[in-house]
């Protein structure tokens, strides 16, 4: 097996989560790495050939512990049809581009200039923890058509 920087930094992410470093979890994390904004199904797809009989719902499972760890980060987008996952970095604070025809999800950096109604006019008393902005597009392959 080839060392890649995603092989030397998942086991060392999962220790410092507080999380136990299982053969599964280093994978499910490697795989996310490689293919960000999949779904549990694409994620569990893309498992290397030796880490051999994980099931489906084991992959759900190890993206609720990556999740609920701050390792990763769920993202609910409209028409995506079943939550898409990323890994979460450190002081990482991104939106998410959508193509309303083929589903291609990007990162994108913070808005620019005016923020849309990223400050809600009433809290009803409750502590906002974050914002999620989506823009939804038609990427230029989908244009093309």
């Amino acid at each position: 097996m080839t060392t890649t920087p995603a092989t030397i930094e998942a086991p060392a992410r999962l220790r410092a989560a507080g999380l136990r470093v299982t053969v599964q979890r280093v994978a499910v994390l490697e795989s996310l790495s490689a293919h960000p904004h999949a779904s549990a199904e694409l994620v569990h797809s893309a498992l290397p050939p030796h880490v051999s009989g994980v099931a489906l719902p084991t992959v759900h499972g190890i993206l609720n512990d990556l999740t609920g760890a701050g390792l990763v980060r769920r993202v609910n987008l409209p028409d995506a049809g079943s939550a898409l996952y990323e890994v979460q970095h450190e002081l990482d604070n991104h939106h998410h581009v959508q193509c309303v025809e083929c589903g291609r999800v990007e990162d994108v950096a913070c808005a620019v200039g005016e923020a849309p109604c990223l400050h809600p006019s009433h809290d009803h008393g409750m502590r906002i923890l974050e914002a999620s902005v989506t823009y939804r597009a038609i990427c230029s392959d989908c244009e093309r058509k």
